[in-house]
Protein backbone atom coordinates (compact mmCIF):
# COMPACT_ATOMS: atom_id res chain seq x y z
CA UNK A 1 0.00 0.00 0.00
CA UNK A 2 1.57 3.30 -0.83
CA UNK A 3 0.30 6.94 0.95
CA UNK A 4 -2.91 8.36 -0.68
CA UNK A 5 -1.78 12.04 -0.94
CA UNK A 6 -5.81 13.10 -0.69
CA UNK A 7 -6.00 11.68 2.89
CA UNK A 8 -3.07 14.12 4.28
CA UNK A 9 -2.71 17.50 4.52
CA UNK A 10 0.53 19.62 6.20
CA UNK A 11 -0.50 22.81 7.79
CA UNK A 12 2.92 25.27 7.47
CA UNK A 13 2.51 27.61 9.96
CA UNK A 14 1.58 24.92 12.68
CA UNK A 15 4.15 22.10 11.20
CA UNK A 16 0.66 19.96 11.39
CA UNK A 17 0.60 16.64 9.35
CA UNK A 18 -2.69 15.36 9.70
CA UNK A 19 -4.63 12.00 8.63
CA UNK A 20 -7.95 12.72 6.98
CA UNK A 21 -9.25 9.93 5.58
CA UNK A 22 -11.65 7.20 6.46
CA UNK A 23 -11.15 5.44 10.00
CA UNK A 24 -10.59 1.65 10.66
CA UNK A 25 -13.76 0.74 10.71
CA UNK A 26 -14.46 2.82 7.33
CA UNK A 27 -14.80 1.78 3.81
CA UNK A 28 -11.42 2.84 2.41
CA UNK A 29 -9.23 3.64 4.94
CA UNK A 30 -5.37 3.69 4.08
CA UNK A 31 -2.07 3.21 5.26
CA UNK A 32 1.71 3.77 4.65
CA UNK A 33 5.14 2.86 5.95
CA UNK A 34 7.38 5.43 7.58
CA UNK A 35 9.79 5.17 4.40
CA UNK A 36 7.07 6.22 2.22
CA UNK A 37 5.68 9.00 4.33
CA UNK A 38 9.23 10.31 4.66
CA UNK A 39 9.54 9.61 0.62
CA UNK A 40 5.85 11.66 0.30
CA UNK A 41 6.98 14.88 2.32
CA UNK A 42 10.16 14.91 0.68
CA UNK A 43 8.51 14.86 -2.71
CA UNK A 44 6.86 17.95 -1.91
CA UNK A 45 9.15 19.80 -0.28
CA UNK A 46 11.24 19.60 -3.66
CA UNK A 47 7.83 21.72 -5.18
CA UNK A 48 8.53 24.80 -6.43
CA UNK A 49 4.69 26.26 -4.98
CA UNK A 50 2.78 24.54 -2.37
CA UNK A 51 -0.53 22.84 -3.83
CA UNK A 52 -4.21 22.69 -2.28
CA UNK A 53 -4.06 21.41 1.41
CA UNK A 54 0.09 20.70 1.13
CA UNK A 55 1.66 23.40 2.58
CA UNK A 56 5.01 22.81 1.29
CA UNK A 57 7.42 23.33 -1.10
CA UNK A 58 11.37 24.57 -1.92
CA UNK A 59 10.60 27.84 0.19
CA UNK A 60 10.17 26.23 3.27
CA UNK A 61 11.59 24.06 6.25
CA UNK A 62 12.50 20.96 5.44
CA UNK A 63 10.43 18.23 7.40
CA UNK A 64 12.06 15.38 7.56
CA UNK A 65 14.94 13.54 7.97
CA UNK A 66 15.84 9.66 7.50
CA UNK A 67 18.32 7.76 9.48
CA UNK A 68 17.13 4.02 8.23
CA UNK A 69 13.91 3.16 5.97
CA UNK A 70 12.35 2.02 9.79
CA UNK A 71 13.46 5.74 11.41
CA UNK A 72 12.34 8.91 10.40
CA UNK A 73 12.76 12.39 12.29
CA UNK A 74 10.64 15.31 11.90
CA UNK A 75 12.30 18.48 12.17
CA UNK A 76 12.21 22.37 12.03
CA UNK A 77 8.51 21.76 13.94
CA UNK A 78 6.64 19.33 11.83
CA UNK A 79 4.40 16.88 13.43
CA UNK A 80 1.94 14.10 13.72
CA UNK A 81 -0.93 13.47 16.04
CA UNK A 82 -2.18 10.18 17.42
CA UNK A 83 -4.71 9.29 14.72
CA UNK A 84 -2.03 10.13 12.06
CA UNK A 85 0.12 7.53 14.00
CA UNK A 86 -2.44 5.26 13.43
CA UNK A 87 -2.19 5.22 9.59
CA UNK A 88 2.19 4.42 9.72
CA UNK A 89 3.73 1.67 10.11
CA UNK A 90 6.59 -0.27 9.88
CA UNK A 91 9.61 2.09 11.86
CA UNK A 92 9.54 4.81 14.29
CA UNK A 93 8.39 8.45 13.65
CA UNK A 94 10.55 11.13 16.39
CA UNK A 95 9.44 14.48 16.47
CA UNK A 96 9.53 17.39 19.10
CA UNK A 97 13.53 17.40 19.23
CA UNK A 98 12.97 13.35 20.64
CA UNK A 99 10.49 14.83 22.86
CA UNK A 100 7.91 12.38 21.28
CA UNK A 101 8.21 8.57 19.25
CA UNK A 102 6.65 6.51 18.20
CA UNK A 103 7.64 3.12 17.92
CA UNK A 104 7.38 0.36 15.53
CA UNK A 105 5.42 -3.32 16.58
CA UNK A 106 5.51 -6.15 14.14
CA UNK A 107 3.38 -9.11 15.16
CA UNK A 108 5.02 -12.51 13.80
CA UNK A 109 1.58 -14.89 14.39
CA UNK A 110 -1.53 -16.37 12.21
CA UNK A 111 -3.18 -14.05 10.82
CA UNK A 112 -6.48 -13.82 12.86
CA UNK A 113 -4.84 -13.77 15.92
CA UNK A 114 -6.17 -10.37 18.11
CA UNK A 115 -3.36 -8.79 20.42
CA UNK A 116 -3.88 -6.67 22.86
CA UNK A 117 -1.04 -4.02 24.76
CA UNK A 118 -0.17 -3.40 28.00
CA UNK A 119 1.42 -0.72 28.48
CA UNK A 120 2.16 1.57 31.96
CA UNK A 121 -0.20 -1.00 34.18
CA UNK A 122 -2.81 -0.71 31.82
CA UNK A 123 -4.58 -2.52 28.46
CA UNK A 124 -4.67 -0.33 26.10
CA UNK A 125 -8.23 0.67 25.57
CA UNK A 126 -8.16 1.16 21.92
CA UNK A 127 -6.87 -2.13 19.90
CA UNK A 128 -6.96 -0.28 16.87
CA UNK A 129 -4.59 -2.24 15.62
CA UNK A 130 -6.93 -5.67 15.29
CA UNK A 131 -9.02 -4.01 12.16
CA UNK A 132 -8.24 -5.73 9.41
CA UNK A 133 -9.78 -4.86 5.48
CA UNK A 134 -13.02 -6.53 5.03
CA UNK A 135 -11.56 -9.35 2.47
CA UNK A 136 -9.98 -11.05 5.10
CA UNK A 137 -11.80 -10.03 8.46
CA UNK A 138 -10.50 -10.00 12.01
CA UNK A 139 -6.68 -9.87 12.25
CA UNK A 140 -4.21 -6.89 12.07
CA UNK A 141 -3.42 -3.93 10.24
CA UNK A 142 -0.70 -3.77 7.35
CA UNK A 143 -0.05 -7.74 7.46
CA UNK A 144 2.13 -9.37 5.34
CA UNK A 145 0.88 -13.01 5.58
CA UNK A 146 3.65 -14.56 3.09
CA UNK A 147 5.91 -13.34 5.81
CA UNK A 148 3.77 -14.56 8.75
CA UNK A 149 3.11 -11.04 9.96
CA UNK A 150 -0.26 -10.79 11.38
CA UNK A 151 0.30 -6.73 12.71
CA UNK A 152 2.27 -3.71 11.92
CA UNK A 153 1.82 -0.41 13.39
CA UNK A 154 3.00 2.59 15.69
CA UNK A 155 2.51 2.60 19.65
CA UNK A 156 3.67 6.16 21.47
CA UNK A 157 6.52 5.21 24.13
CA UNK A 158 8.02 8.40 25.10
CA UNK A 159 5.55 11.71 25.65
CA UNK A 160 6.45 15.43 26.39
CA UNK A 161 10.26 14.07 27.11
CA UNK A 162 9.28 11.13 29.55
CA UNK A 163 9.52 7.50 28.28
CA UNK A 164 5.85 6.00 29.19
CA UNK A 165 7.45 3.28 31.84
CA UNK A 166 10.88 3.19 30.25
CA UNK A 167 8.90 2.13 26.90
CA UNK A 168 7.73 -1.16 28.74
CA UNK A 169 5.15 -3.51 26.87
CA UNK A 170 3.71 -6.22 26.88
CA UNK A 171 1.70 -7.94 24.14
CA UNK A 172 -1.15 -10.63 25.31
CA UNK A 173 -3.31 -12.63 22.71
CA UNK A 174 -6.77 -13.74 25.14
CA UNK A 175 -9.49 -15.17 22.56
CA UNK A 176 -11.83 -17.30 24.25
CA UNK A 177 -12.14 -20.45 22.85
CA UNK A 178 -8.27 -19.93 22.01
CA UNK A 179 -5.08 -20.48 23.73
CA UNK A 180 -3.30 -17.44 25.27
CA UNK A 181 -0.28 -16.02 25.17
CA UNK A 182 1.78 -13.50 26.09
CA UNK A 183 5.18 -11.62 24.88
CA UNK A 184 7.08 -8.70 26.41
CA UNK A 185 9.11 -5.88 25.08
CA UNK A 186 11.95 -4.76 27.92
CA UNK A 187 12.23 -1.62 25.92
CA UNK A 188 11.50 -0.45 22.62
CA UNK A 189 13.94 0.43 20.33
CA UNK A 190 13.99 2.83 17.09
CA UNK A 191 12.30 1.08 14.02
CA UNK A 192 10.62 -2.46 14.51
CA UNK A 193 10.07 -4.30 17.84
CA UNK A 194 8.90 -8.14 17.29
CA UNK A 195 6.02 -9.76 19.33
CA UNK A 196 5.62 -13.42 18.52
CA UNK A 197 1.87 -14.16 19.21
CA UNK A 198 -0.33 -16.29 17.69
CA UNK A 199 -2.93 -18.54 18.99
CA UNK A 200 -4.96 -21.85 17.92
CA UNK A 201 -8.48 -23.46 18.93
CA UNK A 202 -8.56 -24.22 22.39
CA UNK A 203 -9.69 -28.10 22.53
CA UNK A 204 -10.40 -27.62 26.03
CA UNK A 205 -12.05 -24.48 26.22
CA UNK A 206 -14.93 -25.04 23.74
CA UNK A 207 -17.75 -24.29 25.46
CA UNK A 208 -19.97 -21.16 24.40
CA UNK A 209 -19.02 -17.85 26.28
CA UNK A 210 -22.12 -17.43 27.43
CA UNK A 211 -22.91 -20.51 29.21
CA UNK A 212 -19.45 -19.84 31.36
CA UNK A 213 -20.00 -16.21 31.67
CA UNK A 214 -23.18 -17.88 33.83
CA UNK A 215 -20.89 -19.99 36.11
CA UNK A 216 -20.65 -17.75 39.01
CA UNK A 217 -20.85 -20.04 41.93
CA UNK A 218 -17.18 -20.61 41.01
CA UNK A 219 -15.18 -18.44 43.13
CA UNK A 220 -12.28 -17.80 45.25
CA UNK A 221 -12.41 -18.82 48.87
CA UNK A 222 -9.29 -16.85 49.64
CA UNK A 223 -7.93 -13.86 47.71
CA UNK A 224 -4.08 -13.75 48.83
CA UNK A 225 -2.43 -15.71 51.18
CA UNK A 226 -3.32 -18.91 52.86
CA UNK A 227 -2.17 -22.20 53.70
CA UNK A 228 -3.55 -25.95 52.64
CA UNK A 229 -3.07 -29.07 53.09
CA UNK A 230 -3.14 -30.02 49.16
CA UNK A 231 -1.39 -33.15 49.13
CA UNK A 232 -2.81 -34.53 52.66
CA UNK A 233 0.07 -35.22 54.57
CA UNK A 234 -0.42 -32.56 58.00
CA UNK A 235 2.02 -29.80 56.58
CA UNK A 236 0.66 -26.90 54.71
CA UNK A 237 1.71 -25.28 51.69
CA UNK A 238 1.03 -21.73 50.56
CA UNK A 239 -0.64 -20.40 47.73
CA UNK A 240 -2.28 -17.11 47.02
CA UNK A 241 -5.87 -18.14 45.89
CA UNK A 242 -7.69 -21.07 47.34
CA UNK A 243 -10.67 -21.11 44.42
CA UNK A 244 -13.97 -23.29 44.69
CA UNK A 245 -14.88 -24.95 41.55
CA UNK A 246 -18.58 -25.88 43.14
CA UNK A 247 -19.98 -28.91 41.29
CA UNK A 248 -18.42 -28.05 38.12
CA UNK A 249 -15.73 -30.05 36.60
CA UNK A 250 -11.99 -29.14 36.92
CA UNK A 251 -12.14 -28.46 33.06
CA UNK A 252 -15.01 -26.06 33.37
CA UNK A 253 -13.35 -24.52 36.71
CA UNK A 254 -10.32 -24.25 33.24
CA UNK A 255 -12.46 -22.90 31.35
CA UNK A 256 -14.09 -19.79 33.91
CA UNK A 257 -10.53 -18.87 34.68
CA UNK A 258 -10.06 -17.65 30.91
CA UNK A 259 -13.11 -16.22 30.56
CA UNK A 260 -12.35 -13.78 33.41
CA UNK A 261 -9.38 -13.10 32.47
CA UNK A 262 -10.31 -13.28 28.17
CA UNK A 263 -10.06 -10.05 26.30
CA UNK A 264 -12.85 -7.41 27.07
CA UNK A 265 -12.71 -9.09 30.34
CA UNK A 266 -15.08 -6.46 32.90
CA UNK A 267 -14.02 -9.07 35.92
CA UNK A 268 -11.92 -8.34 38.56
CA UNK A 269 -8.96 -10.66 40.42
CA UNK A 270 -7.22 -9.13 43.54
CA UNK A 271 -8.04 -5.72 42.57
CA UNK A 272 -7.23 -5.87 38.67
CA UNK A 273 -9.31 -6.14 35.68
CA UNK A 274 -9.35 -9.91 34.64
CA UNK A 275 -7.62 -8.83 31.06
CA UNK A 276 -4.68 -7.09 33.11
CA UNK A 277 -4.23 -10.03 35.35
CA UNK A 278 -1.50 -12.09 34.63
CA UNK A 279 -0.06 -14.18 38.36
CA UNK A 280 2.73 -13.66 40.09
CA UNK A 281 5.69 -12.32 38.81
CA UNK A 282 7.64 -11.44 41.78
CA UNK A 283 8.34 -12.49 45.25
CA UNK A 284 10.07 -9.67 47.78
CA UNK A 285 11.50 -10.29 51.11
CA UNK A 286 11.39 -7.76 53.52
CA UNK A 287 11.84 -6.10 57.17
CA UNK A 288 11.12 -3.50 59.63
CA UNK A 289 7.42 -4.25 59.43
CA UNK A 290 5.27 -1.14 59.81
CA UNK A 291 1.21 -1.87 59.84
CA UNK A 292 -0.01 -4.45 57.85
CA UNK A 293 0.30 -5.17 53.68
CA UNK A 294 -3.08 -5.62 52.62
CA UNK A 295 -3.71 -8.56 49.59
CA UNK A 296 -5.61 -7.28 46.60
CA UNK A 297 -4.17 -3.53 46.75
CA UNK A 298 -1.26 -1.80 45.22
CA UNK A 299 2.19 -1.03 46.56
CA UNK A 300 5.01 1.02 45.60
CA UNK A 301 8.59 1.33 46.10
CA UNK A 302 11.32 4.45 45.84
CA UNK A 303 15.08 4.59 44.26
CA UNK A 304 16.50 4.35 40.67
CA UNK A 305 14.17 1.30 39.80
CA UNK A 306 11.09 3.47 41.06
CA UNK A 307 7.69 1.25 40.59
CA UNK A 308 4.69 -0.39 41.06
CA UNK A 309 2.97 -3.83 42.00
CA UNK A 310 -0.14 -5.82 42.79
CA UNK A 311 0.12 -7.34 46.16
CA UNK A 312 -1.21 -11.02 45.37
CA UNK A 313 0.08 -12.72 48.49
CA UNK A 314 1.06 -11.46 51.64
CA UNK A 315 2.12 -13.58 54.65
CA UNK A 316 1.92 -10.86 57.24
CA UNK A 317 5.54 -10.99 58.59
CA UNK A 318 8.01 -10.80 55.98
CA UNK A 319 6.97 -11.69 52.47
CA UNK A 320 4.92 -10.28 49.51
CA UNK A 321 3.97 -11.80 46.52
CA UNK A 322 3.38 -9.36 43.27
CA UNK A 323 2.15 -8.81 39.68
CA UNK A 324 4.57 -5.87 38.88
CA UNK A 325 2.60 -2.98 37.28
CA UNK A 326 4.74 -0.44 36.16
CA UNK A 327 8.84 0.78 36.58
CA UNK A 328 11.51 -2.32 37.67
CA UNK A 329 11.26 -4.46 40.35
CA UNK A 330 12.61 -3.08 43.91
CA UNK A 331 16.72 -3.08 44.16
CA UNK A 332 18.31 -2.95 47.01
CA UNK A 333 17.11 -2.09 50.82
CA UNK A 334 14.28 0.35 49.19
CA UNK A 335 11.23 1.50 51.15
CA UNK A 336 8.01 -0.59 50.20
CA UNK A 337 4.40 1.32 51.16
CA UNK A 338 1.12 0.79 50.69
CA UNK A 339 -1.32 3.73 51.38
CA UNK A 340 -4.50 1.77 51.38
CA UNK A 341 -7.13 0.38 52.69
CA UNK A 342 -4.27 1.26 55.35
CA UNK A 343 -0.86 2.39 56.03
CA UNK A 344 1.91 0.13 55.78
CA UNK A 345 5.77 0.18 55.03
CA UNK A 346 8.55 -1.89 55.34
CA UNK A 347 12.06 -1.99 53.77
CA UNK A 348 12.58 -4.59 50.59
CA UNK A 349 15.57 -7.66 50.64
CA UNK A 350 15.39 -10.16 48.70
CA UNK A 351 13.72 -10.09 45.59
CA UNK A 352 13.29 -13.42 43.57
CA UNK A 353 12.04 -12.71 39.96
CA UNK A 354 9.09 -15.34 38.68
CA UNK A 355 8.14 -13.64 35.71
CA UNK A 356 9.31 -16.94 33.98
CA UNK A 357 6.64 -18.88 36.40
CA UNK A 358 4.29 -16.77 34.21
CA UNK A 359 1.84 -19.36 32.76
CA UNK A 360 -1.06 -18.26 30.02
CA UNK A 361 -3.35 -18.58 30.37
CA UNK A 362 -2.74 -17.57 34.63
CA UNK A 363 -4.58 -20.44 35.55
CA UNK A 364 -2.00 -23.36 34.20
CA UNK A 365 -2.99 -25.93 31.69
CA UNK A 366 -6.33 -28.29 31.44
CA UNK A 367 -5.89 -32.30 30.72
CA UNK A 368 -9.61 -32.16 30.11
CA UNK A 369 -9.70 -34.17 33.72
CA UNK A 370 -7.17 -32.37 35.48
CA UNK A 371 -5.45 -28.77 36.06
CA UNK A 372 -1.44 -28.72 35.59
CA UNK A 373 -1.82 -25.24 37.87
CA UNK A 374 0.32 -22.31 37.14
CA UNK A 375 3.13 -21.07 40.33
CA UNK A 376 1.34 -20.67 43.74
CA UNK A 377 -2.80 -21.15 42.45
CA UNK A 378 -4.44 -22.83 45.20
CA UNK A 379 -7.99 -24.63 44.78
CA UNK A 380 -9.90 -26.57 47.93
CA UNK A 381 -8.16 -29.87 48.67
CA UNK A 382 -11.96 -31.54 48.12
CA UNK A 383 -11.96 -29.74 44.43
CA UNK A 384 -9.02 -31.87 43.47
CA UNK A 385 -7.92 -35.47 42.49
CA UNK A 386 -4.75 -37.37 42.31
CA UNK A 387 -4.64 -36.38 38.56
CA UNK A 388 -4.18 -33.12 39.33
CA UNK A 389 -0.86 -30.92 40.45
CA UNK A 390 -0.11 -28.01 41.24
CA UNK A 391 2.64 -25.56 42.45
CA UNK A 392 2.97 -23.97 45.68
CA UNK A 393 4.33 -20.70 46.66
CA UNK A 394 7.79 -22.22 46.74
CA UNK A 395 7.42 -23.55 43.36
CA UNK A 396 7.57 -26.79 44.54
CA UNK A 397 5.24 -29.41 42.81
CA UNK A 398 2.09 -30.89 44.92
CA UNK A 399 0.22 -34.15 44.20
CA UNK A 400 -2.90 -34.20 45.31
CA UNK A 401 -4.67 -37.87 46.99
CA UNK A 402 -7.22 -39.12 45.31
CA UNK A 403 -10.06 -36.89 46.69
CA UNK A 404 -13.47 -39.09 45.58
CA UNK A 405 -16.87 -37.71 45.56
CA UNK A 406 -19.79 -40.04 46.29
CA UNK A 407 -23.32 -38.39 45.71
CA UNK A 408 -26.97 -39.80 46.94
CA UNK A 409 -29.80 -38.59 44.01
CA UNK A 410 -33.26 -38.66 43.53
CA UNK A 411 -34.07 -36.67 46.91
CA UNK A 412 -36.49 -33.95 47.74
CA UNK A 413 -35.97 -30.95 49.84
CA UNK A 414 -36.72 -30.46 53.16
CA UNK A 415 -38.41 -34.24 53.48
CA UNK A 416 -35.52 -36.48 52.77
CA UNK A 417 -32.79 -37.80 55.46
CA UNK A 418 -30.21 -39.45 54.84
CA UNK A 419 -27.99 -41.83 56.47
CA UNK A 420 -24.51 -42.99 54.98
CA UNK A 421 -22.17 -45.33 56.95
CA UNK A 422 -19.89 -48.16 57.13
CA UNK A 423 -20.41 -51.77 56.54
CA UNK A 424 -18.35 -54.73 56.09
CA UNK A 425 -19.54 -56.20 53.16
CA UNK A 426 -21.56 -59.68 55.01
CA UNK A 427 -23.80 -58.75 57.88
CA UNK A 428 -27.04 -58.53 57.40
CA UNK A 429 -29.76 -57.18 59.50
CA UNK A 430 -33.04 -59.39 60.78
CA UNK A 431 -34.51 -57.73 56.91
CA UNK A 432 -31.65 -59.26 54.73
CA UNK A 433 -30.76 -55.58 54.94
CA UNK A 434 -27.01 -54.70 55.05
CA UNK A 435 -26.32 -54.07 58.72
CA UNK A 436 -24.54 -50.24 60.13
CA UNK A 437 -20.83 -51.52 61.30
CA UNK A 438 -21.81 -49.84 64.31
CA UNK A 439 -18.32 -50.66 66.18
CA UNK A 440 -16.27 -49.18 63.44
CA UNK A 441 -14.65 -46.88 66.44
CA UNK A 442 -14.25 -47.36 69.82
CA UNK A 443 -14.15 -44.61 72.86
CA UNK A 444 -10.73 -43.95 74.59
CA UNK A 445 -11.63 -41.19 77.12
CA UNK A 446 -15.08 -40.82 78.48
CA UNK A 447 -17.44 -38.14 77.57
CA UNK A 448 -18.92 -37.02 81.16
CA UNK A 449 -18.79 -33.13 80.40
CA UNK A 450 -21.41 -30.55 78.58
CA UNK A 451 -20.12 -29.27 75.35
CA UNK A 452 -17.34 -31.34 74.07
CA UNK A 453 -15.28 -30.26 71.80
CA UNK A 454 -13.47 -33.31 70.87
CA UNK A 455 -13.71 -36.95 70.86
CA UNK A 456 -10.80 -39.27 71.15
CA UNK A 457 -10.45 -42.58 69.53
CA UNK A 458 -8.30 -46.19 70.29
CA UNK A 459 -7.79 -47.00 66.94
CA UNK A 460 -6.74 -44.86 63.78
CA UNK A 461 -8.94 -43.23 62.27
CA UNK A 462 -9.16 -44.39 58.65
CA UNK A 463 -7.53 -42.42 56.26
CA UNK A 464 -10.24 -42.51 53.69
CA UNK A 465 -12.79 -40.40 56.57
CA UNK A 466 -13.96 -36.91 55.16
CA UNK A 467 -11.97 -33.45 56.41
CA UNK A 468 -15.28 -32.48 57.65
CA UNK A 469 -18.35 -34.88 58.96
CA UNK A 470 -20.70 -36.58 61.39
CA UNK A 471 -19.69 -39.41 63.46
CA UNK A 472 -22.29 -41.10 65.63
CA UNK A 473 -21.27 -41.93 69.33
CA UNK A 474 -23.23 -44.21 71.75
CA UNK A 475 -23.71 -43.36 74.66
CA UNK A 476 -24.57 -44.96 78.44
CA UNK A 477 -28.21 -45.21 77.46
CA UNK A 478 -27.75 -47.10 73.97
CA UNK A 479 -28.87 -43.99 72.14
CA UNK A 480 -26.48 -42.82 69.12
CA UNK A 481 -25.75 -39.50 69.48
CA UNK A 482 -25.04 -37.26 66.31
CA UNK A 483 -21.91 -35.07 66.38
CA UNK A 484 -20.42 -32.51 63.67
CA UNK A 485 -16.80 -32.03 63.48
CA UNK A 486 -14.97 -29.90 61.51
CA UNK A 487 -11.41 -31.55 61.36
CA UNK A 488 -9.56 -35.13 62.89
CA UNK A 489 -5.86 -36.36 63.19
CA UNK A 490 -4.22 -39.63 64.11
CA UNK A 491 -1.86 -38.38 66.51
CA UNK A 492 -1.30 -38.23 70.76
CA UNK A 493 -4.37 -38.67 71.08
CA UNK A 494 -6.06 -40.07 68.01
CA UNK A 495 -9.06 -38.07 67.59
CA UNK A 496 -12.23 -35.98 66.15
CA UNK A 497 -11.88 -31.96 66.70
CA UNK A 498 -13.97 -28.93 66.54
CA UNK A 499 -17.20 -30.27 67.45
CA UNK A 500 -20.30 -28.39 67.05
CA UNK A 501 -21.57 -27.47 70.85
CA UNK A 502 -25.22 -25.56 69.03
CA UNK A 503 -27.55 -28.52 69.17
CA UNK A 504 -27.40 -30.36 72.26
CA UNK A 505 -25.90 -33.18 71.10
CA UNK A 506 -22.44 -32.28 72.60
CA UNK A 507 -23.97 -32.95 76.58
CA UNK A 508 -22.55 -35.96 78.29
CA UNK A 509 -23.01 -34.66 81.49
CA UNK A 510 -26.28 -36.40 82.74
CA UNK A 511 -25.75 -39.44 79.94
CA UNK A 512 -22.32 -40.07 80.06
CA UNK A 513 -20.21 -42.43 77.59
CA UNK A 514 -17.75 -44.56 79.10
CA UNK A 515 -14.11 -45.81 77.30
CA UNK A 516 -14.99 -48.06 74.66
CA UNK A 517 -18.55 -47.45 73.97
CA UNK A 518 -18.72 -47.66 69.64
CA UNK A 519 -18.36 -44.60 67.40
CA UNK A 520 -18.80 -44.77 63.72
CA UNK A 521 -18.68 -42.49 60.83
CA UNK A 522 -21.59 -41.24 59.16
CA UNK A 523 -20.24 -40.26 55.61
CA UNK A 524 -23.67 -38.79 55.17
CA UNK A 525 -26.24 -37.60 58.33
CA UNK A 526 -28.21 -34.74 57.03
CA UNK A 527 -31.56 -33.58 56.24
CA UNK A 528 -31.61 -32.35 52.05
CA UNK A 529 -32.42 -28.73 52.38
CA UNK A 530 -32.31 -28.04 48.87
CA UNK A 531 -31.39 -29.59 45.33
CA UNK A 532 -32.19 -33.20 44.51
CA UNK A 533 -28.45 -34.19 45.91
CA UNK A 534 -26.21 -34.80 48.73
CA UNK A 535 -22.65 -36.09 48.86
CA UNK A 536 -19.15 -36.71 50.27
CA UNK A 537 -15.78 -36.12 49.42
CA UNK A 538 -13.54 -38.06 51.02
CA UNK A 539 -9.29 -39.80 50.18
CA UNK A 540 -9.66 -42.89 48.56
CA UNK A 541 -7.46 -45.14 47.21
CA UNK A 542 -8.43 -48.79 47.61
CA UNK A 543 -12.29 -49.01 48.64
CA UNK A 544 -15.09 -48.96 51.64
CA UNK A 545 -18.37 -50.82 51.96
CA UNK A 546 -21.27 -48.26 52.75
CA UNK A 547 -25.10 -48.94 53.59
CA UNK A 548 -27.21 -45.85 52.46
CA UNK A 549 -30.41 -45.06 54.00
CA UNK A 550 -33.16 -42.82 52.74
CA UNK A 551 -36.33 -42.05 54.70
CA UNK A 552 -39.30 -40.03 54.37
CA UNK A 553 -42.31 -40.11 56.55
CA UNK A 554 -43.78 -36.61 55.46
CA UNK A 555 -45.74 -35.00 52.77
CA UNK A 556 -45.10 -37.27 50.00
CA UNK A 557 -43.91 -40.79 52.42
CA UNK A 558 -41.71 -43.25 50.98
CA UNK A 559 -40.90 -47.06 51.86
CA UNK A 560 -37.39 -46.76 53.36
CA UNK A 561 -34.39 -46.85 50.42
CA UNK A 562 -31.72 -48.96 52.17
CA UNK A 563 -29.03 -50.65 49.86
CA UNK A 564 -25.55 -51.66 49.89
CA UNK A 565 -23.13 -48.92 48.82
CA UNK A 566 -18.77 -48.20 48.12
CA UNK A 567 -17.03 -45.83 47.29
CA UNK A 568 -14.03 -46.30 45.23
CA UNK A 569 -11.03 -44.53 43.48
CA UNK A 570 -13.78 -43.06 41.11
CA UNK A 571 -16.52 -40.44 42.03
CA UNK A 572 -20.00 -42.36 41.61
CA UNK A 573 -23.70 -41.71 42.19
CA UNK A 574 -26.85 -43.60 44.09
CA UNK A 575 -30.41 -43.01 43.26
CA UNK A 576 -32.96 -43.34 45.98
CA UNK A 577 -35.74 -45.19 44.40
CA UNK A 578 -38.94 -43.73 45.82
CA UNK A 579 -41.64 -46.53 46.37
CA UNK A 580 -44.64 -44.60 47.87
CA UNK A 581 -45.62 -45.42 51.03
CA UNK A 582 -48.57 -43.16 50.99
Amino acid sequence: MTLVDTDWSIDRDTGDIRYGGDDHNGSSPSYATVIQFHRWLQELADDAVATLDDELDITGLNPSQRSTDNIITLINGYNIDATAAEHLYDGSIIQDDGDTIYDGIVNFGNSDVQIQIIQDGAVLADDWWNHRDKVYGDGGLNYDDEAGISHRFMILVRDSGVDIDNRRLIGTCRRFNYTYKEFKINATVRGNNVLALNDELDLNNETDETTVSGWTTITNETEGYVLLDVDNNSVNEMYYSEWNKDTYSINDFYERMKWLTRDGSSSTLYGLNGELFRGITHEIAYSSLSGTFDDSYPVSWTGASAGTGQILADNGSDKMWIQILTGASPVGTVSLSQTSPDAASATAGTVSDRSALIKTPFVGQSTGSAIIGSYGLGLETTDLTSLDKLFDLTNAPISPPNNVQNTVGGLIANEDRVLVAPWDGVTLDSNNDPAITKDQLSLATALTTDNITEVQITESIPADTPNDGYIRVTDNNGLERRLHYQNWENGSPNRFYNIDTNDGNEDFQSVNADIGNDIYIAYIDDLITSGTTLSFTSVQNGSRDLVVIVRDGGGTPIKQFISAWSQGTSAQTITAIRTTDA
